[in-house]
């Protein structure tokens, strides 16, 4: 990939209303594009983060058993009444619209309903649970106001996975499986050690249900956090009976500020029950499924990364996301031809993991934008280095700021280390 190629720029200022960092550099990186209030678009660097995050989430679902699938954006308002979901008063956060016909419809804002009544076509025996269907897809909600920057938008991109379940034992095995799934999420997304698993409300649904909390001053949410057992509370579920179930003496508690992440839910039979979602067990008698649900979106953790492991001026991306890994400048009249031939060694055993920073721009210009954007190494082709030798490549890694004179593959065994 050569930058001389592409449309996307940088820019000094990011827009006036934005007062997030996350969304500064996000935007001044050339990452996203803000269409209107709320609503951004994924720009080529962007969308590459967004699709890594995303590979790392399926491989982690595919893990423990989960099969994608994509539902429909479009909801018919039949199925939703039937929880009495369809009402303004009950949710308020739904976009609807009309067909030509006058007949109503909704953009989802999640899928329990549509996806539970779909399942009665592929569930009717105890041989067909457990099932774990999850998808990554638009979801549509029309908060009255967006918090921390981009971190909440109306249009949004969700893994939702959904868990079909013969009984509360069979759910309670895969429920422990999610968590330890999402922590390890957490951990190739680079945030693992800021992030908490947080008891929260259950509300409709269960006495509790879990958050993942990151702490940052950005976040919308307080958390109190026992940090030797290394779970947090969040402040609205924060009673007696709640200590006295988790066995935390609240003095022990310390409040931060953090982001949710994800979320876990344990449904019970609400949905089941509501749309007639039924079993035969071995005996032959029907009994209700168990649901779970299981959500992370992906554009929040993406910018929850950015704010969180970035600095004031530049974007820091944890290698397993970054955009690209490699950015290879070349200073100077001789360095061009030797970049390209370093580009092309390199690309054969990185991949598509190398930019070539080709512009006609000044090297400052250049380095400025590599550090904004955040590549975890900068390779530097200059007369300086071609002195030194021909293979001489000034190799800089962003996360330590060292600097190495060394050989193509020299580089190739320190990263494939």
């Amino acid at each position: 990939m050569r930058l001389s190629k592409t449309f996307v720029k940088t820019t000094k200022q990011a827009p006036a209303d934005e007062v997030s960092k996350n969304a500064q550099l996000l935007i001044r990186a050339g990452f996203i594009y803000k269409e209107m209030a709320w609503v951004y678009a994924f720009l080529p660097f962007g969308w590459r983060v967004f699709n890594k995050i995303a590979k790392i989430i399926r491989e982690e679902m595919d893990k423990i058993g989960g099969e994608e699938i994509h539902l429909t954006a479009l909801q018919d308002p039949e199925v939703w009444k039937t929880t009495d979901r369809w009402s303004d008063q009950v949710v308020d956060v739904w976009f609807k619209t009309k067909l030509q016909s006058g007949k109503d419809l909704g953009l989802s804002f999640t899928h329990e309903e549509p996806l539970t009544r779909m399942m009665k076509k592929f569930i009717q025996s105890y041989k067909d649970l457990p099932a774990y269907p999850y998808q990554i897809q638009l979801k549509f909600r029309n908060e009255i106001r967006a918090k921390s920057g981009i971190m909440r938008a109306r249009e949004f991109y969700m893994k939702d996975l959904y868990s079909f379940s013969k009984d509360k034992t069979q759910h309670d095995k895969f429920y422990e499986k999610i968590k330890q799934a999402y922590f390890n999420i957490f951990d190739r997304v680079g945030i693992g050690h800021l992030t908490y698993l947080t008891f929260a409300s259950g509300g409709s649904f269960s006495k509790y249900s879990h958050e993942f909390q990151t702490l940052t001053e950005a976040g919308e949410d307080i958390i109190r956090i026992d940090e030797e057992k290394w779970i947090a509370i969040n402040e609205e579920v924060l009673v007696d009976e709640v200590l006295q179930d988790l066995w935390i003496q609240k003095e022990s508690l310390v409040p931060r500020k953090a982001v949710e992440v994800g979320n876990i839910f344990t449904l019970w039979d609400k949905f089941s029950r509501a749309l007639g979602l039924t079993y035969k067990d071995k005996d032959g008698v029907d009994k209700y499924v168990f649901m779970g649900s299981y959500g992370i979106g992906l554009g929040r953790l993406m910018w929850t990364v950015a704010e969180v492991l970035s600095d004031d001026k530049w974007l820091v991306w944890p290698r397993a996301i970054a955009p690209y890994e490699f950015v290879i400048i070349p200073i100077g009249e001789n360095a061009s031809q030797r970049a390209l031939e370093v580009y092309t060694a390199l690309k054969k055993v990185f991949g598509n993991e190398i930019v070539l920073d080709d512009r006609a721009v000044s090297p400052g210009f250049k380095f400025k934008d590599a550090d904004l954007i955040g590549y975890p190494y900068q390779i530097v082709i200059s007369d300086k280095t071609l002195q030194q030798g021909p293979e001489v490549i000034e190799f800089i890694t962003r996360a330590t700021g060292q600097k190495q004179f060394l050989d193509i593959e020299h580089i190739q065994q320190i990263v494939s280390n």
